[in-house]
């Protein structure tokens, strides 16, 4: 059973200059500005259509750990794409996997965690709607999947947890949005290789799509949803999963998340948007798991930036 909460994660020792895994070098860290790379500076009018579209949802991503990395120097490869090298504090558009991909694909992204208004990147075209910008790309269609689709893109879902296992009619729906859709059991929660195996699917779909065709690409990493225990090196499943092992889940990803932006900027630039679909908790004021309003559930990580092309 998972423990109570531990408290912050550790610092790891720093490895050497140039030693494997060492930090990308980027710009000094900082509070994130509410006004840094708004999504007015992003029309996504002019982004859908030109460049390809990832989506990757860290499934059950906590803020705080995610925060606390990054500042730490735990995560080089995903801080040197995110903006000022952090991670905005945002609020999860549900408490569980299911009813936040849901809104996620109807357009409703995570919410930044301060008073809004907030314009919104995507959007169904609705009367009255207060989150629609100048810069919003608004679709007729009942969500942003086959609106991508209709406007020529190759939608692609590579799943990870179980809503996206295409085991029963439950299994199917969310992958049902996509006109291809991937799930193994090496893709699974169960598999402490499941975000290798993930990317490697990822780089085989880039490979085979002919090189004019635009792609938006889904992954659902479930590397960090339990059970998460086997990514830190010692711990034992008696044990179970804490704040450490989730930590050490997110620091398996940044490994191999390099191969994932390659390979979706291998053709032209890529439009990324990286976060959580909700938190956990992990003791934390008696609370267990997910699915239930606690603060380390509704705020989540996130971030988007652009992934350029080889020169």
């Amino acid at each position: 059973m998972p423990q109570p909460d531990p408290g912050p994660v550790p610092p790891r020792a720093a490895p050497p200059p140039g030693a494997a895994g060492a930090p990308v070098a980027h710009g000094a860290a900082h509070a994130p500005d509410m006004n840094e790379m708004d999504m007015n500076e992003v029309d996504m009018n002019e982004v859908v259509g030109r460049d390809d579209l990832l989506l990757l949802t860290l499934d059950t991503l906590r803020y705080d750990v995610a925060a606390e990395l990054a500042a730490a120097g735990r995560l080089p490869h995903l801080t040197a794409h995110l903006p000022g090298g952090t991670w905005e504090k945002r609020h999860a558009p549900g408490n569980f996997t299911y009813a936040s991909h849901q809104a996620m694909f109807a357009g409703f992204l995570p919410t930044p965690a301060a008073p809004g208004p907030h314009p919104r990147l995507f959007a169904a075209r609705f009367a009255g709607s207060e989150t629609t910008a100048d810069g919003t790309f608004v679709f007729e269609t009942p969500d942003l999947v086959s609106a991508l689709a209709a406007r020529g893109y190759r939608t692609v879902c590579i799943g990870g947890v179980g809503f996206f296992n295409k085991q029963g009619a439950l299994g199917g729906v969310l992958p049902g949005y996509f006109q291809e859709s991937h799930w193994e059991p090496e893709f699974s929660v169960a598999s402490p290789t499941s975000f290798e195996a993930q990317v490697a699917r990822a780089e085989q779909t880039v490979a085979e799509l002919p090189t004019e065709q635009r792609l938006f690409l889904f992954l659902n990493a479930s590397a960090l949803h339990q059970p998460n225990w086997f990514h830190l090196p010692g711990a034992t499943r008696g044990a179970g999963d804490d704040r450490r092992t989730h930590a050490a889940a997110l620091e398996y990803v940044d490994r191999h998340v390099g191969r994932l932006f390659a390979a979706m900027s291998s053709r032209r630039r890529c439009f990324a948007i990286v976060c959580s679909d909700h938190g956990t908790a992990y003791g934390d004021d008696g609370y267990t798991g997910h699915r239930l309003g606690h603060d380390s559930v509704w705020t989540v990580p996130y971030g988007h930036f652009f992934l350029e092309p080889p020169a």
